[in-house]
C-alpha cells in the first residue's frame, strides 16, 4: 500500500521561487511563479542545482506518481482512469473519469494540493525533486482557455487606456498561465505582486 504520510520538503514554493531565480540569475515574475507552480529542481536539495533528468527518469517519476495517485483513488473509494506520460520535458498524470471534481476542489485548491503530495512521493523514492504535473477531469486544460480569455481582455485594457490592469488573486499555476499568454504579445508587460494566497498578476505597458 501506498504510503500517505510523507515528509514535506525543505522549502516551501515561495522558498522555490527564490531558489530557482537566484540560481537562474533570472528576476522575471514569470519565472518566479513558473517556478512555484512547476516545482524546481532547487526543491528539497537546499538551493542546490539539480543535474537535467533524462526521458526514462521522467517516465520513472510519470509511473511513481501514476502508483500513488492509484492508491489515493482506492482510498478515498474514487474511479478514474490514469494516464501517465512524459511531455514538455516534465512527467504528467491525468485522471479521467467521472465525478471527480471532489478532488479538483473550488478554484483547484485541492488538486493543488494532491500534486505536491504525489510530487513529495516521487522526491521520497527518487531522492530527486519533481516538475510533476497532475491534472484531474481535464480541470488544468479548461482553466487554461478561461485564463487565456481574462489575460487577453487585460491586455486589451491596457492598451487601449495605458494604464494597469490588476486581476484577481490567483494560485502559482494560474499565474503562470497568465504570464505566457501577456508574454506572448507585444507592448505589454506582466508581474506579480503580493503574498499567497493573495498574489495577483498586474498586466502594464511595456517599458
Amino acid at each position: 500500500m501506498t504510503e500517505t504520510s510523507i515528509p514535506r520538503t525543505e522549502q516551501s514554493l515561495d522558498e522555490e521561487e527564490t531558489a530557482t531565480l537566484a540560481v537562474d540569475g533570472d528576476d522575471a515574475e514569470t519565472d518566479e511563479d513558473s517556478a512555484a507552480d512547476e516545482g524546481t529542481d532547487t526543491a528539497a536539495a537546499g538551493g542546490r542545482v539539480k543535474k537535467a533528468v533524462s526521458e526514462g527518469d521522467l517516465f520513472q517519476q510519470s509511473e511513481i506518481a501514476a502508483d500513488y495517485v492509484e492508491g489515493l483513488l482506492d482510498i478515498l473509494d474514487y474511479d478514474g482512469d490514469i494516464e501517465e506520460l512524459v511531455a514538455a520535458g516534465r512527467p504528467m498524470v491525468e485522471v479521467v473519469g467521472d465525478r471527480l471534481q471532489n478532488l479538483v476542489g473550488q478554484r483547484g485548491a485541492t488538486l493543488e494540493a494532491l500534486q505536491e503530495l504525489t510530487r513529495l512521493a516521487v522526491f521520497r523514492q527518487t531522492g530527486t525533486p519533481s516538475r510533476l504535473l497532475l491534472d484531474v477531469g481535464g480541470y488544468r486544460a479548461n482553466r487554461r482557455k478561461e485564463l487565456a480569455a481574462v489575460a487577453k481582455n487585460a491586455v486589451e485594457k491596457v492598451k487601449e487606456y495605458g494604464e494597469p490592469v490588476r486581476l484577481e488573486a490567483m494560485s502559482a499555476f494560474e499565474r503562470k498561465c497568465v504570464h505566457d499568454v501577456v508574454n506572448a504579445m507585444s507592448g505589454v508587460a506582466s508581474e506579480s505582486e503580493g503574498v499567497e494566497p493573495a498574489r495577483r498578476i498586474v498586466v502594464r505597458p511595456a517599458d
